[in-house]
């Protein structure tokens, strides 16, 4: 997505536009009002007097609501504009905009104001792939309202326009407005934009009598989920400016599913993920238990009632599946998708039994154990009945539907899972994180089915075949020669011997020998995975490696979180300090906020970390980085009704404190501190001066 668009959202409605609030979408580019994944405004322009508006500011400070403040142009640096526009845009079920037009001259003014809009009402897909409609289009007034409309079949999108004040006129897509204006003085009309999604009109929450006290409704809303969350003190205060960025964008990303109203999950991201995913909320939910436990339990809930049912090719629904993604738009609708729901991941189940049992450690919710209990033995079900294709003890996936994806793990682009020599391996793939993600499943559930399920023969059971998952992993798997895991196994039992980042994950699922964790660490940390500003998802030297292919190279925050805490569960914590020092570096750059992913370049080569041109921001799983990341800081693991806390900062934090952090029904505050104040400002310069004299590349 373009760094200059300006993005505001609100569950599953976004906007997309320029920096003056113009709205001009290509093909292939998600600018728009989006609604439901479906486009509803992919043209929406201002002018007056025939003349677009240059911008002088834009506030988009809160994710539902953005002013922009324009002038018309000027002919010479030595004249002043005479006439300002204020645009103010609200974002919730469609989007209301207020447009002030100001005459600050001394003598009265004509004005002639015209938006021009218009809808393609593209598909979300339909945008990423840049592919055409079937359906027809049509343009109509209806009761003094423009009514943009898309017809095929029963499937009917329609994008309503109402204005406060009748335009002067109305041709085709463009209404004019023409008014005087007086000294010193303000004009204003509002419009509403309202989504129609086969008979159902929807309302934008804000209108002209209700913005006020919607706004002021949003902004408490905010003000209690920031509040609901623990309480920091920190040195430096780019701690706290991460920390706060996270959870104004976890609020952002907040999604509420019909299916359990009205509880929120985190869709996964802007633009393109604004959708239910259950890798991208499991994760997210787990990064950010700590902080806001509520999360992790309606993501829970969302994906059991939406677990697997029946054996369904085209959906690759399987019984005790969880999801992998759930869309509403038109190729879906007429199945040209399968995403109603999409399960085509094979990784979600064994999360979500991870999330469980991590849920709870921290909340002592017993009584969310036994209502899913049902789906969590369906989930260990589908792993040995399902998930384990060829009964050969890992699970292995092959997609079923040419519309699914190749690749249903995290690194889900079809060209993630390399031999060293970059030749793509054939399916299907047993992928290692997936096979340590089970394994800390099994285990975990033992402890469920012992101490809550009361079935001692399935802990037992779930034990053993944890115990065996373990000791034959590290046999099968491990690459004698280069001292590491193959990042899969292929559809003919072969070592897929490339260098990635996968290995981390292993690290945090606990499923490696004690032999193998010092070269599994030495590689992480090595040049050729560690970036500087994090773990490479490839291998710098293998023949794959891209740092700005999406899965080959880069660095993505969520993974760098998870690696992290694999390093500090087996001692390693100054290797995981390294990386959280090394995100948190980045996110100064990003202006506290961690996009989805970003290039692999050598902090050395750049500075600062490149941006990977389509990266989501926000983004979910990377705006839970940080937490995950100020928990390990902290040392805090919950052990039965304790918490315990064993803080290790590196030199360039001073101070970290959060009070009343959740746990078990109580608050518990945790401060850390160092006896020497580090200096801050030191430690960055010495970050800048890495970077080597251009000579040296």
């Amino acid at each position: 997505m373009n760094e200059e668009s300006i993005s505001i959202l609100d569950g599953s409605t976004f906007v997309v536009s320029s920096p003056n609030g113009d709205i001009e979408a290509q093909p292939d580019q998600p600018h728009g009002l989006f609604f439901e994944d479906t486009r509803h405004l992919s043209y929406w322009v201002l002018t007056i007097n025939d003349t677009r508006l240059n911008v002088l500011s834009t506030d988009a400070i809160e994710y539902y609501y953005a002013q922009f403040f324009c002038v018309p142009p000027i002919s010479t640096i030595y004249q002043n504009p005479t006439v300002s526009v204020i645009r103010r845009r609200f974002v919730g079920e469609g989007f209301y905009e207020e447009i002030a037009v100001i005459n600050h001259e001394n003598s009265a003014r004509e004005f002639e104001l015209q938006v021009e809009a218009d809808a393609d009402f593209a598909d979300l897909f339909e945008v990423k792939d840049a592919l055409s409609k079937k359906g027809k289009y049509y343009r109509e007034m209806r009761e003094g309202m423009l009514v943009l409309g898309y017809r095929r079949e029963n499937f009917v999108r329609e994008t309503i326009i109402e204005s406060s004040i009748p335009p002067s006129k109305s041709e085709g897509r463009r209404s004019t407005f023409q008014f005087a204006l007086q000294p010193k003085s303000t004009w204003k009309v509002a419009l509403q934009v309202k989504p129609v999604t086969g008979a159902v009109v929807h309302r934008p929450k804000y209108s002209d009598k209700d913005r006020t006290e919607a706004k002021a409704n949003l902004r408490g809303g905010l003000k209690e989920w920031i509040h609901s969350a623990p309480e920091i003190n920190a040195y430096p205060d780019l701690i706290r400016n991460v920390y706060f960025r996270s959870l104004v964008d976890l609020a952002a990303l907040r999604f509420y599913p019909d299916i359990s109203p009205p509880a929120s999950v985190p869709a996964a991201g802007l633009p393109w993920f604004m959708a239910l995913f259950g890798r991208d909320s499991l994760i997210t939910s787990y990064q950010s238990l700590p902080f806001i436990p509520e999360l992790s339990a309606t993501t829970l809930r969302v994906l059991a009632q939406t677990q697997g049912r029946t054996v369904d090719d085209f959906r690759e629904e399987e019984p005790g599946r969880i999801l992998h993604e759930l869309r509403f738009g038109e190729m879906t609708v007429f199945k040209e998708r399968p995403h109603s729901p999409y399960y085509g991941a094979s990784d979600t189940t064994p999360l979500f039994l991870v999330l469980l049992d991590e849920y709870e450690r921290w909340t002592g919710d017993i009584a969310l154990v036994r209502e899913l209990e049902p789906a969590a033995r369906a989930a260990l079900n589908w792993i040995d009945e399902y998930g384990d294709r060829d009964r050969d003890g890992y699970v292995e996936y092959e997609r079923k539907t040419k519309e699914g994806l190749e690749n249903q793990c995290w690194k889900d682009s079809w060209n993630s899972i390399l031999f060293s020599d970059g030749t793509v391996a054939p399916s299907p793939r047993a992928t290692c994180e997936i096979q340590g993600y089970v394994y800390d499943a099994k285990n975990r559930c033992s402890r469920l089915a012992r101490l809550i399920w009361g079935d001692a023969k399935l802990a037992d059971r779930l034990q053993r075949e944890a115990d065996e998952l373990k000791h034959r992993f590290n046999k099968d798997f491990w690459i004698e020669g280069r001292e590491f895991f193959a990042v899969a196994l292929d559809g003919k039992k072969r070592k897929v011997d490339s260098l990635t980042s996968n290995i981390g994950h292993l690290l945090w699922s606990g499923i490696v020998d004690e032999d193998k964790i010092p070269p599994i660490v030495s590689h992480l940390m090595g040049p050729k995975l560690f970036s500087g500003w994090g773990v490479r998802t490839m291998a710098e030297g293998e023949a794959g490696y891209n740092p700005i292919e999406y899965h080959n190279g880069t660095v993505w925050p969520h993974d760098n979180s998870i690696i992290a805490a694999g390093l500090l569960r087996h001692g390693y914590r100054n290797e995981a300090n390294a990386i959280i020092t090394g995100t948190y570096i980045a996110a100064r750059f990003f202006h506290h906020r961690l996009p989805e992913v970003f290039a692999g370049y050598p902090r050395r080569q750049t500075g600062f970390p490149v941006k990977y041109p389509t990266a989501s921001s926000p983004q979910a799983w990377a705006s839970g980085a940080p937490l995950l990341c100020m928990r390990l800081l902290l040392g805090m693991e919950p052990q039965e009704n304790t918490l315990t806390v064993d803080p290790f900062l590196p030199e360039w934090i001073g101070t970290l404190s959060l009070l009343n952090v959740p746990f078990r029904q109580r608050r518990v505050d945790v401060v850390a501190e160092q006896k020497r104040a580090p200096s801050y400002s030191e430690f960055f310069d010495r970050v800048l001066a890495e970077r080597g004299a251009p000579s040296e590349y």
